[in-house]
């Protein structure tokens, strides 16, 4: 994979382009990218295009229908309605292509369908929607409506059992790939909830995790995990071999440019400025060393594919979204 661009600004208002802790994102039809922000009272949805178009936000910071107050994941279904999780309000939002408010759907607690904390989004060929259920450690698939179908998972460290798990992916056949937070792996299932392999391990070297955030799979099965407490992707091979590690290699986006063109002062310092510094032997972690080199991904809370491959990685605390496309041979 190799750097194509970068989408995003921060955008401290409750409405307009830009992002506020963007943690996820989806597209839609037509290429429509919609973006999920966690930002405190910014909490919403923005869209845009690859192109940076902007095409207008919904949903806002609050408790009634519609609202936000901590989400964690967005999908869209083959008739482009919009599924946002929320872990603080224990539920999923369905809205339509234009952000008008649909259903909502999740109740609290630890029993048969319920939810605490769901943290991830993936929905299957039917439109059937899988939840990450993050503090009762398991996945549940339920309908489009909210119908629950089956559960699996429980508190563990064993194959099948999870520690706080985050994020889920599918692949072409159904599979489901989730990723067990605390316990720093991939985990592969069947549609139905058997378990099939694990990838990864505690660690920073390739291949190897820590706080592993949303995955995603092409159409290869190759998977690619959103490395969030190392600070960067990794690429595995559909058998979990390592093939490939993204540190990040953000430009200006077109958004920040035109924000600089008409700031001359903001410009200038930002010129001025050494963006990637020789960093001292002390900062010598990998949260530390995205902190201070603004190229690189500071934050990959999710990784999503397009229809032609293209690889965007949400950037939370940069507030901003970096995409790769495939470089062939």
């Amino acid at each position: 994979m190799g750097y194509l661009k970068t989408i995003g600004v921060m955008n401290n208002n409750p409405t307009g382009r830009g992002f506020g802790h963007p943690v996820d994102l989806a597209i839609g039809q037509g290429g429509r990218i919609y973006v999920l922000n966690r930002h405190a009272a910014l909490a919403r949805v923005g869209m845009c295009t690859l192109d940076e178009e902007y095409l207008g936000e919904f949903g806002s910071y609050g408790h009634e229908d519609g609202q936000f107050w901590l989400p964690t994941a967005i999908a869209v279904d083959s008739r482009e309605n919009v599924y946002v999780a929320d872990e603080y309000h224990h539920s999923v939002t369905v809205f339509d292509r234009s952000g008008a408010f649909k259903n909502k759907w999740g109740e609290h607690g630890s029993g048969d369908g319920q939810l605490d904390g769901p943290s991830g989004l993936a929905i299957d060929a039917d439109d059937n929607v899988y939840v990450v259920d993050q503090k009762n450690c398991r996945v549940h698939k339920f309908t489009s409506d909210g119908r629950r179908l089956f559960q699996w998972g429980e508190r563990g460290e064993e194959d099948g059992q999870f520690n706080l798990p985050w994020g889920i992916a599918l692949d072409t056949q159904g599979n489901v790939y989730v990723a067990d937070w605390r316990n720093d792996r991939i985990q592969k299932f069947t549609a139905d909830g058997r378990f099939l392999d694990a990838f990864g391990e505690p660690g920073e070297r390739e291949g190897q995790f820590h706080r592993p955030a949303k995955p995603a799979v092409d159409a290869e099965g190759n998977i690619y995990v959103a490395d969030w407490g190392n600070e960067r992707v990794q690429m595995l091979a559909p058998d979990g071999a390592f093939l490939q590690s993204l540190r990040g290699e953000a430009t200006v986006s077109k958004w920040a440019q035109e924000f600089l063109d008409v700031n001359p002062d903001e410009s200038t310092t930002r010129d001025q400025s050494n963006l990637a510094p020789d960093l001292p032997s002390h900062l010598n972690t990998p949260y530390l060393v995205s902190t201070q080199t603004e190229p690189y991904f500071w934050g990959p809370a999710s990784v999503t594919l397009d229809a032609d491959g293209r690889l965007y990685v949400t950037e939370s605390s940069r507030h901003r979204v970096q995409v790769y496309q495939r470089i062939r041979g």
